[in-house]
């Protein structure tokens, strides 16, 4: 029973980790928290739903399509929500509510668009099973794990191995410094929302073939533990977002089966809770004095 619960807070906890990288790469260059990005998870499964469920889409044509809207959803975020407030020097806050208010929109429009009940989503990740003792890993598990570790992987080499990535490092340290040198700092902003979506996207979308199904409530309650995941972490860290995705992940699902799954998602923030009062920093996060 142990292990089987293991098994299944890894691999939601990865999908969390993803959404969590998220919220790290756009804190880590611009300190700031994109709310938004809960809305583009939902917004990702739904895109999915509506292409295959209405109009019969593959999955092979559907997936990539939805993670290219979305990275367009997330280049409209900072086009509409943010840019102007950047060129204007406006107060953090500001541009704090400006993504909880597009994150917002986009939740009633989806709510709008196909309703708000429960809908099938479907299985197109149904591999089969490994059974190890008592413990049963799906073949859908194992796919979802080693789809969010390529990609948690994949991130990091883009971060800190490529130009672009180095750029997003140089524009986190310094905007002013960063532009002397060349870079396109609007751009980089730019691309880094962008990147976020599409993982929040895949994230929503792995999630929807894992539980066959997908409702609208799923954007507030994932945003806030996706959320919690990288503060947890350290937020602005993509190491600390990772185990803190995986952490909660591991809490939700012990939690659920040895407590209640009433308590699932309040033991999530209780972990977190208990490790901001001894670090709070997060696990892997720096010191530092940040105002509003």
């Amino acid at each position: 029973m142990f292990l089987q619960q293991i098994v299944n807070g890894l691999t939601i906890g990865s999908t969390y980790a993803l959404v969590a990288i998220g919220y790290s790469l756009v804190f880590g260059v611009l300190r700031l928290i994109n709310f938004a990005n809960g809305a583009e998870y939902m917004l990702g499964a739904y895109f999915i739903y509506v292409l295959m469920m209405r109009f019969g889409a593959s999955a092979p044509l559907a997936v990539p399509l939805a993670v290219i809207t979305l990275g367009a959803v997330g280049y409209v975020v900072d086009f509409v929500g943010l840019r102007r407030l950047r060129k204007k020097n406006a107060p953090r806050m500001s541009a704090l509510i400006s993504t909880l208010g597009v994150g917002t929109f986009i939740e009633n429009a989806i709510q709008i668009w196909v309703g708000t009940e429960t809908k099938a989503f479907p299985n197109f990740l149904n591999f089969g099973k490994i059974t190890i003792g008592k413990t049963i890993i799906s073949g859908t598990q194992i796919f979802i794990f080693i789809t969010c570790i390529l990609l948690m992987l994949a991130v990091s080499f883009v971060v800190y191995k490529t130009k672009i990535g180095k750029s997003m490092l140089a524009v986190s340290q310094d905007q002013m410094c960063a532009k002397l040198m060349g870079i396109d700092v609007s751009l980089v902003i730019t691309l880094t929302f962008v990147a976020a979506a599409m993982l929040a996207c895949i994230s929503g979308v792995l999630v929807g073939s894992y539980y066959q199904n997908i409702d609208t409530n799923m954007s507030f309650i994932v945003g806030m533990k996706t959320f919690a995941a990288a503060v947890l972490g350290g937020v602005g860290s993509l190491p600390g977002a990772v185990l803190g995705g995986l952490i909660v992940g591991l809490a939700e699902s012990i939690g659920a089966s040895y407590i209640s799954a009433g308590y699932r998602d309040a033991i999530a923030f209780a972990i977190l809770i208990i490790v901001l009062l001894v670090k709070p920093s997060g696990i892997f996060g720096k010191n530092n004095v940040d105002k509003m």
